[in-house]
């Protein structure tokens, strides 16, 4: 970046050497004398000054450097950079909460794709800056590097202290608007790509009461790949910022859908945590809460242990998420083993020293910290830097967490027999892994029940995940032998939500999986090792595979969820009825569509409009010119009769291939990451070891409940 005051960004043309990029100065370099001494020749030196002109440099005044490399002040222009928009103008409306004059704060996401944030805080000021003799409100908005919070008595704690935040927003909106209460009156300016259309106009001169800011801006689509705000990912920073600062009201509400959400917690960090692990097993019911305040820096913690696997840990630095972690993360962290190590050879009669991994193995944690000069690695803060912050968090941490162990010995000892379980898990999955690759080094042993294809090539294959032995049999005679393996598995496999990793990895259905697919569990994982192209699951259609579908599911998100990933997880879907009318048969997946089916042929043979199927499967029978819905049932049965398969042993090898096996008339669903997720949290819930969620999810649905097999 230049020094002198008028020339700005300077970026010399790409056909230079990187090493030539350089501010022009009125002096000869000293690079250029030393350049004399080279052994470059002559005719390349003249080439070389002949190519560095004045016309290779390129000036970049006020807000074009903001629009010619955004991703350096937003991230990226994905989805990420053009929610940090919003992210910017709230960090300044919270700054002002913060510093206890705001209590208030709006988002609107408007029809038209613009997105509005207003405060009832002090207010942009409107007089005019002693430098620029413009407005300081246009100076904020136009200007890289200007701002309130490089005065500290201004602000004592701030996530937004580049002062690049509101014209960085600015810079990279198609228009922008700003309305301002303060000194008794109320002000607009309008903005276009980071350039005032017009000066500040004053719309009323006094009896202004109130103060605040409103920002209301559109995202340039010459900048963005996409211009549409997500209503939930707004939503949940903002429920995360009313966490971090109790009493203070947010409202999000989005004008394109009417949805509305308002935000005030009491509980803190505490509340959140209590939210983060409402589904889960927790060991103990209150969450630690630890805080602590030294050499300007404020922590404010809480945690909890929870049954289930995996580690959740949110970091905030002045409100602000800090994804990456950071100084402040390392150093609770860091304190959290060290302390708990403390105890384990107490509780476990055992000279014993486990590693930050086990220990925060099941712990869900947030962590949030103020401080004066926050100093964040990029302008998305995304991870913080300064490197005294991790000893003092350390420290308070620390010191708060060993005396709480030793107030409640029984958490404390329940917190370590959970790492104890943890550790001897991990310690055999490291031995099953180390044995995996020892018999991959000597030979591939395939499960004797798959039968495989004869295709080698991955790319081409695909495995059936069959229900059942019978089933399995039928699969075998219906596929087509070139590219479809078939590999059966008898009964319901392993439910992996209650089972540690040892019993799981000895369970012999999914031994077989394992084996068959080829591909590692685990973060070993490897989706383009996989010996199969697809891997299709193929259930009954009834309640019993779903059951079973929702076993495999879990156990494949769990362990091989690269696969689902990569997109190469499937669900078949086989049919539960054949109806025979004459000589044809017709396939229906469900009792809905079969329900359908009937209510559609019996109202043509009534003679009736065929459009008015909708209706009456919705229960409106006023199309029926008084014809009653047994009637057309009836007329819709008549004629025709209907199977409904069991299972899938009960239908003939072509059957199968026909509605299931055969790629050209066949229906695969591909499982989302999505998918897998909600599979998981619903067995969670019917399966896990709490009753409270499995009763209310039994309570709230029970009506709903039309088809049971009984």
């Amino acid at each position: 970046m230049a020094k002198e005051k008028n020339i700005g960004w300077v970026e010399i043309d790409e056909v230079e050497n990187e090493k030539m990029k350089k501010v022009v100065q009125k002096e000869k370099p000293e690079e250029e004398e030393k350049s004399s001494k080279s052994n470059q020749s002559k005719k390349q030196k003249k080439e070389a000054d002949e190519n560095y002109t004045a016309e290779q440099i390129k000036i970049l005044k006020d807000l074009e450097a903001v629009r010619k490399r955004p991703a350096m002040y937003i991230g990226s222009t994905g989805s990420q950079g053009l929610h940090h928009l919003i992210w910017e103008i709230v960090d300044n409306s919270v700054d002002e909460a913060l510093a206890g004059y705001c209590d208030k704060i709006q988002v609107r996401i408007l029809e038209d794709g613009s997105c509005e944030v207003e405060d009832n805080g002090r207010g942009v000021p409107i007089d005019i800056h002693p430098e620029t003799g413009t407005p300081a409100l246009e100076v904020v908005f136009t200007k890289l590097h200007a701002g309130g919070k490089f005065e500290k008595g201004v602000y004592k704690v701030s996530g937004g202290l580049h002062g690049v935040g509101a014209s960085v927003v600015n810079a990279l909106s198609e228009k922008l608007e700003v309305w301002v209460k303060r000194d008794g009156k109320y002000v607009y300016q309008k903005f276009s790509r980071g350039k005032p259309l017009g000066g500040m106009k004053i719309l009323k001169e006094s009896g202004v009461d109130e103060t605040g800011t409103r920002v209301r801006f559109k995202p340039d689509p010459q900048i963005f790949e996409t211009t549409e705000f997500s209503y939930e990912i707004v939503r949940n920073r903002l429920k995360e910022i009313s966490y971090i600062i109790p009493k203070i009201k947010i409202t999000i509400t989005d004008k394109r859908t009417d949805q509305k959400d308002s935000f005030q917690s009491d509980e803190g960090l505490e509340g959140f945590v209590k939210e983060l692990s409402q589904n889960s097993n927790v060991l103990f019911k209150k969450p630690i809460v630890v805080s602590g305040e030294k050499e300007d820096v404020k922590l404010e913690s809480a945690m909890i242990y929870r049954e289930e696997a995996e580690e959740i840990f949110y970091s905030f630095v002045n409100t602000i998420r800090t994804i990456d972690g950071g100084t402040h993360e390392t150093g609770f962290k860091s304190a959290l083993t060290k302390a708990l190590n403390q105890f384990a050879p107490k509780v476990l009669k055992k000279d014993i020293s486990f590693s930050g991994e086990d220990i925060r193995d099941g712990l869900v944690c947030a962590i949030s910290i103020f401080i004066p000069d926050p100093q964040f690695e990029g302008q998305t803060k995304s991870k913080l830097g300064n490197t005294k912050v991790k000893n003092i968090v350390e420290s308070i941490s620390y010191d708060a967490l060993t005396k709480f162990f030793e107030e409640n010995p029984k958490i404390v000892e329940a917190i370590i027999k959970r790492v104890w379980q943890t550790h001897l898990e991990k310690e055999a999955e490291k031995k099953a892994k180390e044995l995996v690759r020892k018999k991959a080094k000597e030979e591939i042993v395939l499960p004797g029940k798959l039968a495989d294809c004869q295709e080698r090539d991955p790319e081409r294959t695909e495995l059936f995940l069959v229900e059942g032995e019978s089933a399995g049999g039928s699969a075998k005679q219906a596929r087509d032998r070139k590219f479809q393996a078939i590999l059966p598995l008898k009964g319901k496999i392993l439910n992996v939500e209650k089972a540690s990793i040892l019993k799981m990895l000895k369970h012999e259905e999914i031994q077989a999986i394992i084996s068959a697919i080829g591909c590692g569990i685990g973060k070993e994982c490897k989706p383009e090792n996989s010996r199969y192209n697809k891997i299709i699951i193929l259930s009954d259609a009834d309640i019993d595979g779903s059951h079973i579908r929702t076993l495999i599911l879990t156990f494949l998100w769990r362990y091989m969820g690269a696969l689902i990933e990569a997109g190469k997880v499937y669900i078949a879907q086989p049919p539960l009825y054949r109806v025979r009318e004459k000589n044809q048969d017709v396939y229906i997946k469900d009792d809905q569509e079969l329900r359908e089916y009937i209510i559609r042929r019996g109202i043509r043979k009534l003679g009736l409009d065929e459009s008015l199927v909708k209706s009456v499967l919705k229960g409106d029978m006023n199309g029926l010119k008084g014809v009653n819905i047994s009637t057309v049932e009836e007329k819709g049965k008549d004629g025709i009769t209907i199977q409904r398969f069991k299972g899938l042993g009960e239908m003939t090898p072509e059957q199968l291939w026909t509605t299931t096996l055969n790629p050209s008339t066949r229906v695969l669903k591909v499982v989302t990451v999505k998918d897998a997720q909600k599979a998981e949290e619903l067995f969670q819930t019917l399966m896990g070891e709490k009753v409270e969620p499995r009763r209310e999810f039994i309570i709230k649905n029970a009506l709903s409940a039309t088809t049971l097999d009984i």
